[in-house]
């Protein structure tokens, strides 16, 4: 039998109350059921009023969180479950070994696990110990981890390429000294972990002056909703470009591979909200477009084409035209850089679990103390 155990609390001298998972799960799916057992072990005998076991669930936003749980203060809540189990009534727990066997069901509200930067979803099975006569009890605890399934294929338009494009003037010592064009697609609008966002970007440098490197970020937008919201910004992968030079067109085909991170919503969460996109960006001269994109854990069926899945060209209005006669061809954007993970065709759902919580909350140092 696996167990796995957070937390255990010394009862006198060498007793202990400790709470284990026995189903051998990592991570749980709305309506699957937590098994598991609250083992007590006394030397001396316990007078208690109460042997409780509760299981709850609920999102803490702040703007200052601490790494440990207990030490932060939420300044808003919002709670999704909270269930209690009553294992013994007041008595005598005669010195010994006693386990107490117990069930819940996770339910189909729950939002998925997430530790943030100023916020967190929240799980976990609590046991009590009530003493009598106004005595301090005993506790443990044990946080479990939920993800919600988010099928990419229940988004409209998902098939769809993503485009944009933007014209930006290019002034040097405050004089105009020409304009830049920048396009970009992907293509699809939604992707899983472990997934290639395959780019196409152009460049028509139509000034006298070489641009700086570009730059395409996979960026994760962590939004918390408290008394004033709070927006949290990070690039999770980002490949760069050379620059291109004095009217010169450049072409620029590159991958990026979708890390393990959290989905594109917390459904059933009303106090965190994500959103991923892809920023294309150049310095010099400062000009930026983005292509918004969804993250889920269901890949999108290319199979069976959409209704309103469209080509690869842009959108009405947007079409590549043909290259006029004797214009030369674009050159190719040189790949100067990658910062992002190496691909995984496949990874076990307790490796998934692991990636999963260190992409999302920063190091495994820190989830240490949530296992």
């Amino acid at each position: 039998m696996a167990t796995g155990t957070l937390k255990m609390e010394k009862i006198k001298d060498e007793g202990k109350l400790e709470i284990s998972i026995t189903d051998q799960k990592t991570v749980y799916g709305p309506g699957d059921t937590i098994t598991g057992i609250v083992e007590i072990k006394n030397v001396e005998p316990i007078p208690s009023k109460a042997i409780k076991v509760n299981c709850r669930g609920y999102s803490g936003v702040s703007p200052s969180v601490s790494s440990r749980l207990k030490d932060t203060s939420w300044e808003v809540e919002e709670q999704y479950f909270n269930s209690n189990i009553s294992m013994a009534d007041k008595g005598i727990l005669k010195n010994g070994s006693h386990t107490f066997p117990f069930t819940f069901v996770v339910p189909a509200n729950a939002p998925s696990t997430y530790f943030g930067n100023y916020g967190r979803t929240i799980f976990e099975i609590r046991a009590f110990v009530d003493l009598p006569h106004f005595s301090n009890g005993f506790k443990a605890e044990r946080v479990f981890y939920i993800q919600k399934p988010l099928n990419l294929n229940t988004v409209p338009n998902i098939q769809d390429i993503s485009y944009s494009s933007v014209t930006k003037d290019f002034t040097y010592m405050l004089l105009k000294n020409g304009t830049i064009v920048l396009k970009a697609t992907s293509d699809l609008r939604g992707y899983t972990p472990g997934q290639i966002i395959k780019l196409e970007i152009e460049i028509e440098n139509r000034s006298g002056k070489s641009t700086s490197t570009v730059v395409a970020s996979l960026i994760q937008k962590v939004t918390y909703k408290t008394k004033r919201s709070i927006n949290d910004l990070r690039t999770v992968a980002k490949v760069v470009g050379a620059g291109v030079k004095a009217k010169t067109e450049a072409k620029w085909k590159e991958q990026i591979v979708v890390p393990f991170v959290a989905h594109s919503t917390l459904e059933g969460c009303g106090l965190i909200n994500f959103e991923y996109y892809i920023q294309v960006s150049l310095k010099s001269p400062d000009v930026l477009l983005t292509l918004p994109i969804f993250i889920g854990n269901v890949a999108v069926d290319t199979t069976h084409p959409s209704d309103s899945a469209s080509s690869s060209a842009p959108p009405a209005g947007q079409e590549h035209k043909p290259p006029e006669v004797g214009r030369p061809q674009a050159e190719e954007i040189v790949t100067m850089s990658h910062s992002q993970p190496q691909h995984r065709q496949s990874v076990s759902p307790h490796s998934f679990h692991k990636l999963f919580l260190y992409q999302s909350f920063g190091s495994p140092e820190t989830f240490m103390v949530f296992k």
